[in-house]
């Protein structure tokens, strides 16, 4: 069962208990319970199998600083700092400098979408800290640097290298849930601020705009 006490969109957003937002949000609570029920699962699961809470972090905190998501990043990278490892916690810092590029980038299968094929870094773990990373840790931030900028690329041999680094094909559907999780979690949390901001302006298009903004305050966006 789960520990988690909090709604964590709500938490990032910086929603209140009764506010204009928390209300637009209740209007979904099937969307808004499934949301929570994927962070719970995903960073305090009932049987973790072999992905490490240190994993799941190290990774979260580097996907949400390649998202340039200052909230979500500092969240997950005060949650990995509690776990003991100040050593990890630095190295993944520095890998999110190392790491920011412009995406979407990367080459489709030969075909019509080829003229939209666009160059970008073949990003790597600087040695000197994969030696500390480990070699699994650092597999895991270097495929997830590739779903996040150049998913185009994603093809078998990505995936060897994480069975090479020693994840399972169990766990790297656990990493890939957790890359999608957050490109979700960050998408949902970017716009209820901006809802938040705006909320005392009037939308030029009143009639269409209550209905967007409920479906996005309420997780399905």
């Amino acid at each position: 069962m789960s520990t988690i006490s909090f709604d964590i969109i709500d938490h990032l957003a910086d929603i209140q208990p009764g506010s204009h937002l928390d209300e637009l949000r209740s209007q979904r609570p099937q969307a808004r319970e499934n949301a929570q029920k994927s962070y719970s699962a995903l960073f305090d699961p009932d049987d973790a199998g072999n992905v490490s809470a240190l994993e799941r972090y190290a990774v979260a905190t580097f996907v949400t600083g390649l998202h340039r998501q200052s909230v979500a990043a500092d969240f997950y990278a005060a949650a990995l700092q509690k776990l003991d490892r100040p050593d990890i916690a630095d190295i993944v810092d520095a890998e999110i400098t190392r790491g920011l590029a412009k995406g979407p980038y990367g080459r489709y299968p030969e075909g019509p979408l080829s003229t939209e094929d666009e160059e970008g870094p073949d990003y790597r773990v600087f040695p000197g800290h994969e030696e500390i990373l480990g070699a699994r840790l650092a597999a895991a931030l270097q495929h997830a640097h590739l779903l996040v900028f150049h998913p185009r690329d994603a093809n078998p041999e990505a995936l060897q290298k994480l069975l090479g680094a020693g994840w399972s094909t169990t766990d790297i559907v656990t990493l890939s849930q957790l890359v999608a999780f957050l490109s979700f979690q960050i998408r949902v949390v970017a716009g209820l601020r901006a809802l938040a901001a705006t909320s005392n302006h009037t939308s030029a298009s009143s009639g269409e705009a209550p209905v967007f903004t409920a479906l996005l305050a309420s997780g399905a966006l």
